[in-house]
């Protein structure tokens, strides 16, 4: 019994003390300028599965709870824009049963989202960021569902980069301003920087360019995500694996943010 409750005793006064932490620094980054749009590459799971012995999909279905849990930690601290990097075009490189996995895990939680109005509650605007072709139509049917459904909201954003690439989103960027000029919509002598960013997966949103990028599990690279729009991105790396990312790594790396001296190239 003595052996129970010195263990209950020890999980209380973590929590406590992760509670405590976490005001502390929410106390600390309270006046400081917030990240407008939060950047995250959500790296990690499948070593975090191995380490647990796991098979990868139990990993993958533990990244995305978390990414849920980080939706309403942005949600609290006012963050307007969050954009996540999900799955990669090179992903699909991975052996076939866990792309099916992680898939099926993505459709999962659309459809949650879409019947739990957890949209409509928070009034945000869900946009999947990435290559629909590549992925099954009932996915790519659900996507525009609730892309559609989110349209009219503009108090929060989030971006689902899936089947994603920054060179392929420039590419296409690319595409389609030779078609307008071919169309002469566009003259050659127009094109700027302005114009690219028009035709980026994140023209809809009101700051397109991340603040802030924060990768997990220890890798410091950007992997092919936003490489147009980070160009000033403040970028903070921490070994944690995804699923075990807390918030109090978040409001630690606003921290971070806080503390730098952003010149913007000036």
């Amino acid at each position: 019994m003595s052996a129970i409750y010195r263990l209950v005793s020890k999980l209380v006064y973590n929590r406590l003390t992760i509670k405590f932490y976490e005001w502390y620094l929410g106390r600390q980054i309270a006046n400081g300028p917030k990240p407008s749009h939060v950047g995250l590459i959500l790296d990690g799971n499948r070593r975090w599965a191995n380490q647990l012995g796991l098979d990868h999909a139990a990993g993958h279905m533990a990244g995305a709870i978390k990414a849920r849990q980080l939706l309403e930690w942005c949600l609290d601290l006012g963050i307007k824009t969050l954009t996540i990097y999900a799955f990669s075009t090179e992903n699909f490189k991975r052996p076939k049963e866990e792309v099916d996995a992680i898939t099926k895990i993505f459709k999962e939680n659309i459809e949650e989202a879409l019947n739990k109005n957890v949209i409509e509650e928070n009034q945000v605007r869900v946009t999947v960021m990435g290559r629909m072709d590549l992925l099954p139509p009932d996915i790519t049917q659900l996507v525009r569902k609730i892309e559609a459904a989110s349209a009219k909201y503009d108090k929060f954003f989030l971006n689902i980069a899936f089947a994603y690439g920054g060179r392929a989103e420039i590419i296409d960027a690319v595409k389609k301003i030779a078609t307008d000029v071919q169309s002469h919509k566009l003259e050659i002598k127009d094109i700027d920087e302005k114009e690219i960013e028009k035709r980026l997966y994140t023209a809809h949103l009101p700051k397109s360019d991340a603040d802030l990028i924060i990768r997990t599990s220890g890798e410091e690279r950007l992997s092919n995500f936003l490489l147009w729009q980070s160009a000033y991105s403040e970028l903070v790396f921490t070994d944690i694996f995804w699923p075990d990312f807390r918030k109090y790594d978040l409001l630690r790396a606003i921290r971070i943010f806080q503390k730098r001296e952003r010149r913007l190239g000036a």
